[in-house]
């Protein structure tokens, strides 16, 4: 398969073969330490301005297509101290590794680790466009916002607008935009602002943490909630509408949640890495209030740094959602058990070859379904998919506030029994502040008596469902981050009380 990260485009009557290597789309120079990094963003820029642009991004990245290094990074504005090993997973990163149109653009997003361990979010707009002067008949680029924060639908909102502008004017636009972006506000907690960017204003709500769910129904913005002009940081993107991505998923959307709350690792296939970082974004969206336990890739390559630690013959890490376009991936992760290949199911047609990569649907090994579905949001979800964009946005909306609100449910029989474990006046007056120990059998004797507005299939699933996930690293991230709003609560009241 032939590539914007493969040495030659050239050859693309040749067919496609099923399954790629990782030498089919490596550069005919792999040796990292050689590789040019062209610094041809060389601007000068304060100090107290790198500081109020660092507040929101790291800085944006130039990354250029070398027909003799592969992607390739010009530079970042203002300039990132990166290791070479970084530079080149960003850089590849950056690029789609198929093919996706002749001449166009598209957005996507990636995570990748930094040798400290933390991770940087890449927000990047990739455009290819015909030039007779280029040994490959094309121009490609990607220009990508790195930053620290986990907010999807600000910076995927960010990076389409800039993408565009800098392919019409260049570096001048690159030192616009962050210069707007150091004139922003500090990213508190829960703020609610308006960002000047590039002529456009952008109305944005953060969340009050990265595990606050940002519903649209209780969003703070001072008119009725519209994702056209409102942006959720935290949340999904929700354009295009989110439904279009499992649409030969409908009817299984129910098992897949439960998948993502037990933190089961599941291999997100597309076509696009566009698709892939769309969906991840939107099942990690679905966790919350739950705490993320495992990790979550957007669009993972096998050039990623990473891909002997999260793709071996071991089995996958609990709570990893890898997006991924390369039907090399298919083959590598045959032994994982859940496996969500997005798209619409297409009949086969007589002389069409199928596309590489997995049929799209969910396709999983070990999981059954503990929880009934809601029948009459299945039916809508259905009749959506045969209508307008409109119809498809308005039950996109009504599927992520579903399983927001199973989510909030699975939570309130364990909220229930933690109320009981609170240390009482008299305790919290000797300076005993933390919650007493949780007990699994004096749990599930609460959860038979108060039961769950959960609508499992039967009683027997009910507990199933929860004693596999009291096992998951999830359920101990929860469970440490209520004892420590219980022991902040009880500090505050008994500093008043004195």
């Amino acid at each position: 398969m032939f590539s914007p990260s493969s040495p030659d485009l050239s050859k693309l009557a040749v067919s496609r073969p099923s399954l790629l290597s990782r030498s089919q789309t490596l550069p005919r120079n792999m040796d990292v330490t050689k590789r040019p990094r062209k610094n041809a963003i060389a601007i000068d820029v304060e100090d107290e301005v790198v500081a109020n642009i660092r507040r929101w991004i790291l800085g944006i990245a130039v990354v250029e297509f070398d027909v003799d290094h592969g992607p390739v990074m010009d530079g970042t504005f203002p300039n990132i101290p990166l290791l070479p090993t970084e530079i080149e997973n960003i850089a590849f990163s950056s690029f789609p590794d198929s093919l996706q149109f002749e001449q166009g653009s598209q957005s996507h997003s990636f995570r990748i680790r930094e040798a400290k361990g933390s991770f940087i979010h890449g927000f990047a707009h990739f455009t290819q466009r015909r030039d007779t002067n280029s040994k490959r008949g094309y121009e490609q680029r990607s220009v990508v916002i790195l930053t620290q924060h986990q907010y999807p639908t600000l910076f995927t909102t960010l990076s389409a607008v800039f993408g565009p502008l800098f392919e019409i004017h260049g570096v001048p636009m690159l030192e616009t935009a962050c210069h707007n972006i150091a004139t922003w506000s500090d990213p508190m907690p829960g703020a609610i602002l308006e960002l000047g960017f590039l002529g456009s204003v952008l109305h944005v709500e953060l969340p009050q943490s990265i595990d606050h769910q940002q519903l649209t129904d209780t969003s703070s913005f001072r008119e009725k909630y519209n994702p056209s002009i409102h942006t959720l940081a935290a949340a999904c993107p929700f354009f295009p509408p989110p439904i279009l991505l499992f649409e030969a998923s409908i009817s299984h959307l129910w098992s897949i949640w439960e998948c993502v709350v037990l933190c089961e690792p599941i291999l997100i296939f597309g076509a696009s890495p566009s698709q892939t970082s769309q969906a991840v974004w939107w099942l990690r969206d679905l966790l919350r209030p739950i705490p993320l336990a495992g990790d979550i890739r957007p669009y993972f390559t096998i050039h990623d740094g990473d891909h002997a630690t999260l793709v071996n013959k071991l089995p996958p890490k609990a709570g990893l959602l890898l997006g991924v376009t390369n039907p090399f991936f298919e083959r590598e992760c045959a032994h994982w058990p859940h496996v969500l290949s997005l798209g619409r199911r297409i009949p086969p047609t007589k002389g069409v070859m199928k596309p590489p990569g997995p049929s799209p649907g969910w396709k999983t090994k070990t999981h059954k379904r503990y929880i009934s579905k809601d029948q009459h949001l299945l039916a809508r979800l259905e009749s959506s998919c045969r209508g307008s964009d409109a119809e498809r946005l308005a039950v996109s909306l009504d599927l992520r506030r579903h399983f927001c609100s199973r989510t909030n449910e699975l939570l309130i029989p364990l909220t229930r029994y933690l109320n009981t474990l609170i240390p009482t006046p008299t305790e919290v007056k000797k300076g005993n502040m933390r919650l007493k120990p949780f007990s699994s059998s004096a749990f599930f004797a609460s959860l038979k008596e108060h039961g769950s507005t959960l609508p499992f299939k039967s009683t027997s699933k009910r507990k199933d469902f929860y004693e596999r996930w009291l096992k998951t690293p999830a359920f101990g991230l929860w469970l440490a981050q209520q004892e420590h709003i219980v022991q902040g609560v009880l500090e505050k009241s008994l500093e008043s009380s004195k």
